[in-house]
This record gives structure tokens, sequence and C-alpha cells, in this order.
């Protein structure tokens, strides 16, 4: 099962945890700028890991620094990437919480799509019976984030996915 880890910060700790099929998303909203020395940083960590790393929110520094891949947020609607040249195996995955956003993602040629909030009870809540439905209106791969734990995270093969993310799961 491949497990897609957010970060917002470096924590070699956390990272080091992780196995291969761990794939690591900087994600840090709290900065206008993002800092490349970072960035490259935690490309060079992963790489001596073997753990492919991914760049939310700017595709265009991400394939600056040759990364593995980006993840687009549901927020961000642009299309401007689809001007840009990818190398070969770059992967843009891409988050949705409803219908509107899955077209959007789909406009948007990302290869998976984030659904979420599998369990966790906020504003975009789905559970599983609406991710359920809402997952079979994409033929895109598709990746469960939101509340996901040790306990409950078994319920996720009801879903029939075989990817799942999180940020305090990996913690």
């Amino acid at each position: 099962m491949i497990k897609y880890y957010f970060i917002n910060k470096f924590d070699t700790n956390n990272i080091s945890k992780q196995d291969k099929q761990t794939i690591i998303i900087y994600r840090n909203y709290s900065t206008k700028l993002l800092d490349e020395k970072i960035i490259v940083e935690i490309k060079k960590f992963c790489k001596k890991k073997s753990i492919k790393f991914y760049l939310s929110n700017n595709i265009k520094l991400a394939l600056k620094l040759n990364l593995d891949g980006a993840y687009i947020p549901a927020f961000n609607t642009d299309l401007k990437h689809l001007a840009y040249s990818f190398k070969k195996n770059f992967v843009i995955i891409g988050s949705a919480h409803n219908i509107k956003e899955i077209r959007t993602k789909e406009k948007q040629k990302v290869e998976k799509i984030v659904l979420s909030s599998l369990f966790k009870k906020n504003k975009n809540y789905l559970g599983i019976n609406r991710l359920k439905l809402l997952s079979r209106l994409t033929k895109k791969d598709k990746i469960v984030l939101g509340g996901i734990t040790k306990k409950n995270k078994k319920q996720i093969n009801l879903i029939k996915l075989s990817s799942f993310a999180g940020i305090s799961y990996f913690e």
C-alpha cells in the first residue's frame, strides 16, 4: 500500500521511520516564500532513503529542482502547468472534497486524486459512504486522507483503495 506523508517541516527522525512505499509531500503554507535550500535538503535526504519526494502547490519549482512529483491542493484551480514540459516519471496528484473539485483536478490532468476527509470530522468530512460515491465519479486513481489512525486504517480496505495519505498518522 502506497502511503503519502504530508510534512510542513524537515524532520529527519520522522522521515527515517518511513519505508520505500511512502511518498513525502512538503507543504508549508505558513510562509509566502518557499526556502529552496530546505527543499533541496529534503530531496537529498529522501533520495538517500530511496523515498520519493513531491512539492505542494509549486509545480514549476518541483520541475526546476528535479523532484519526483507535485501535489496540487483543492484551492488551486490553475491550469498553467499544462504548458510545461515534464520529465518522464514526474507525477502530479491533487486533492478534492467534492465533485466540482474532482472535475477541476481532471482538467489539471492529475494522475491521482486525494479525497478527503475520510474520518476527520471537519467541514470537508465525507465518511466512508460519501467517499465511495465520490470515488465512482472519476476514473483517476484515488488516495484517501483525513483522520486515518492505525485502528481505523483497516476500514480503507472497505473502499478498495490502494493508497492513503496522512499527517499525524506517520508521526
